[in-house]
């Protein structure tokens, strides 16, 4: 997703297909190149098609408005004999988000999909179950902000961080909070807890977690099982959270033989700790395509879960 783009020419687009009824939920990479391919999508018939789908378009697809906002945004480029836009805008929670369009394969690409969405709920669901204020919040490695921002509505009078090493998430995120009509929330740069100073009452994250043999920076989680980014982001809430603050934490792991190696390591920090915790399976299955290549050879599936760690009053 290169930069630089037009944060305000980005935003006039993104209200406009807000007012004009936009909708569109981001599949998975493997069903997104999955219906793409299917003869009758090649070109884009609709709005969805293009900021959505990210099919190619020709003349009178897009809106003569919509086209004039997304070119002086600096997103939409030529593609042999027609455009293609450089961003998607999908819908979560009832807002847009704007990220990065499919393909997924530039180093710097933002992020949003089905993770994000388990990610975001999983946060709400902690949220409307925990017990005291938050009067300051951290989304680490916030990509679009989708977890940032949903706290942010429930939250009002909190601060709440989305931060990230990715300009162009950061970008992303500000054009997203502006969409949203959220004024707490802080965007900043940072990796895990650079940036930041005093302490905080939640943390939420959903880091790369997977062992990606490209090494792409929003997918690969670090280290031979791609738990190391996790593991940083617990260690860094471990050191932040308050007194009845906590963590939640979205993550992947490929289960061999049966041994989880992400719990077994998160158990291991906890151990001792002054934090009650729980973690769980949110799918047991997913991203199955990932067994056949080498770095799963030795898994029988890939589940997310989510850890939830609270330091005790």
């Amino acid at each position: 997703m290169a930069l630089p783009f037009d944060e305000a020419a980005l935003l006039r687009l993104g209200c406009a297909l807000k007012d004009a009824g936009y909708r569109f939920v981001t599949v998975t990479p493997a069903t997104h190149a999955r219906v793409n391919s299917r003869p009758a999508n090649a070109w884009a018939r609709d709005v969805r098609d293009v900021f959505g789908w990210s099919r190619r378009f020709g003349p009178g697809v897009l809106r003569a408005d919509l086209l004039a906002m997304a070119t002086a945004a600096g997103v939409v480029d030529h593609d042999g004999d027609g455009w293609r836009s450089r961003v998607r805008f999908s819908t979560y929670d009832d807002e847009l988000f704007v990220h990065s369009a499919f393909p997924t394969d530039a180093p710097d690409t933002v992020f949003l999909g089905p993770d994000t969405y388990r990610m975001a709920d999983a946060a709400l669901a902690h949220l409307r179950g925990r017990a005291g204020p938050v009067r300051r919040a951290v989304d680490i490695g916030c990509g679009t902000g989708a977890g940032a921002i949903a706290v942010a509505k429930r939250t009002p009078g909190a601060e709440v961080v989305a931060l990230d090493v990715n300009p162009a998430a950061l970008s992303c995120a500000r054009v997203n909070a502006a969409l949203a009509g959220i004024d707490n929330v802080s965007v900043r740069h940072g990796d895990l807890r650079d940036g930041l100073d005093g302490w905080f009452d939640l943390a939420v994250s959903n880091p790369p977690f997977m062992v990606d043999q490209a090494g792409r920076g929003y997918r690969d989680g670090g280290g031979p099982d791609g738990s190391e980014l996790s593991l940083a982001v617990l260690d860094a809430a471990m050191r932040g959270l308050r007194a009845g603050g906590s963590l939640v934490l979205f993550s992947g792991t490929g289960i061999v033989a049966g041994h989880d190696p992400l719990r077994a390591a998160l158990a291991h920090r906890l151990a001792g700790a002054d934090f009650r915790w729980t973690y769980r399976e949110v799918d047991p299955d997913v991203y199955g395509e990932e067994l056949d290549g080498a770095a799963y050879a030795d898994a029988e599936r890939i589940a997310v879960v989510v850890l939830e760690a609270q330091r005790r009053s």
